[in-house]
């Protein structure tokens, strides 16, 4: 008569225990991304010097470079390092992972800034900008932190089976938020 609750290891696939089709693609797909960043680093040397670049899809003038090719350098000098954040925020599964937030942050702020005609000075990051990515990111970390250590020194577990107790396994876009 005993009915037993259905194990939490059971109920929720692990991400190891996916099918070897699905972690394959899935790995492939990254890894390729991955190796063609310095290919895609050299985009803008297929971009040409000048002040308007006209495609088929659309027009982009520079006002403030005067060179279409310099902006596309400084874009791609921001978008790569981006990309490989991306892939390590989504990849990554320790618990302080939400700390790369903040540098995606920056380098979403600067791609913007880049573009807008009026902000000359598209690398200069005004600090103020971070502060509420930093305001829930950097005090959450640290509750984690302590939580750890809590448990830490009232248990007999080791750092690394708190930190896997503590691992958020996300099963789907939104877990990650």
């Amino acid at each position: 008569m005993d009915k037993q609750q259905p194990n939490y290891k059971t109920k929720f696939k692990k991400r190891s225990q996916q099918t070897p089709k699905k972690q394959l693609v899935g790995g492939t797909i990254i890894a390729t991304l991955i190796a063609i960043t310095p290919y895609l680093f050299y985009l803008h040397e297929s971009i040409p010097d000048g002040k308007v670049w006209d495609t088929f899809l659309f027009s982009y003038e520079s006002a403030y470079f005067e060179d279409v090719n310099y902006v596309m350098w400084i874009f791609t000098s921001k978008a790569i390092p981006l990309l490989l954040l991306f892939i390590w925020f989504f990849t990554n599964r320790h618990w302080w992972y939400h700390v790369i937030l903040v540098p995606i942050a920056m380098y979403i702020y600067q791609i913007i800034s880049l573009f807008n005609d009026d902000y000359s000075y598209y690398d200069a990051f005004p600090f103020f900008y971070l502060i509420p990515i930093m305001a829930i990111v950097i005090p959450s970390i640290y509750l984690i932190r302590a939580k750890m250590f809590n448990k830490l020194n009232t248990a007999d577990k080791t750092m690394e089976e708190l930190e896997q107790e503590f691992k958020i396994k996300p099963t789907s876009f939104r877990d990650y938020f």
